[in-house]
């Protein structure tokens, strides 16, 4: 992804290179490579950053270095501050997903756009704040919100890569030589399964075989069978009754 359709992850007075490293490398886990640093504590470039960023090298290699937090955001349209604190300003507070969705549509129009996060130890101070169009706040446990600085870049990352991504939520896959059963296909299997269970007296207690009957057909029917799949298991009851009658 290229960084004019992407935002910038700026990292203001970071401290650890280490902890560089590992926001490198959750950026470009979901596609972002443009890394911006306000005054790094212990100086850029960093041999640690670059160890702990574990091939994130893009990343890395095209970070820009900034004496302030103004200059670092003086070319951008829309800038979000990242902070776990309640601070006694008027601002837009968004979560991880709306924040992303409105990152994505301010990019598609073609505005530059990036977030702030602050240092390790206590993150923003309330100038840097004040810089931003609004505030971004990720819900957890209220009792403990803590988070290191990569974590809580992966969770705005992660966040935007789903705005691009076309995954499907949830995809059943399966070979090529066979299909879905069919639901003519899944009676069959479990009238089957039912005339063999009578015929074993497994259902043979007339007022609890309903309850029985019902949680073997909920049982099968969310197994999502496939058509091999069933002529399979029709296949292992017809075995067992067979080798049942032979003994």
């Amino acid at each position: 992804m290229s960084q004019a359709s992407s935002f910038a992850v700026i990292l203001v007075t970071p401290q650890l290179g280490e902890n560089i490293g590992m926001v490198a490398r959750a950026m470009l886990n979901c596609g972002l490579t443009e890394l911006r640093l306000v005054a790094p504590r212990d100086g850029w470039p960093s041999e640690p950053a670059r160890s702990a960023a574990s091939g994130a090298d893009i990343v890395i290699d095209g970070a820009q270095l900034f004496e302030t937090t103004e200059d670092a955001i003086r070319d951008l349209d829309l800038v979000l501050a990242t902070t776990a604190r309640p601070r006694d300003m008027t601002k837009s507070v968004f979560t991880p997903e709306s924040a992303a969705g409105e990152l994505r549509a301010r990019i598609n129009a073609r505005q530059r756009c990036g977030v702030l996060f602050g240092k390790e130890s206590w993150g923003l101070n309330n100038d840097d704040v004040a810089l931003a169009d609004g505030i971004i706040t990720v819900p957890l446990n209220p009792d403990f919100t803590s988070l290191n600085l990569a974590q809580a870049v992966l969770l705005l990352a992660y966040e935007w890569f789903k705005t691009t991504d076309d995954t499907a939520p949830r995809e059943l896959k399966m070979p090529s030589d066979t299909r879905p059963a069919s639901k003519d296909e899944m009676m069959m299997l479990i009238g089957h399964l039912e005339d063999e269970l009578d015929a074993a007296g497994f259902l043979r207690v007339a007022e609890k075989r309903p309850t029985m009957v019902r949680n073997l057909r909920n049982v099968l029917w969310r197994a999502e069978m496939t058509e091999k799949e069933v002529r399979m298991f029709r296949g292992i009851i017809s075995a067992l009754t067979k080798f049942k009658s032979s003994r």
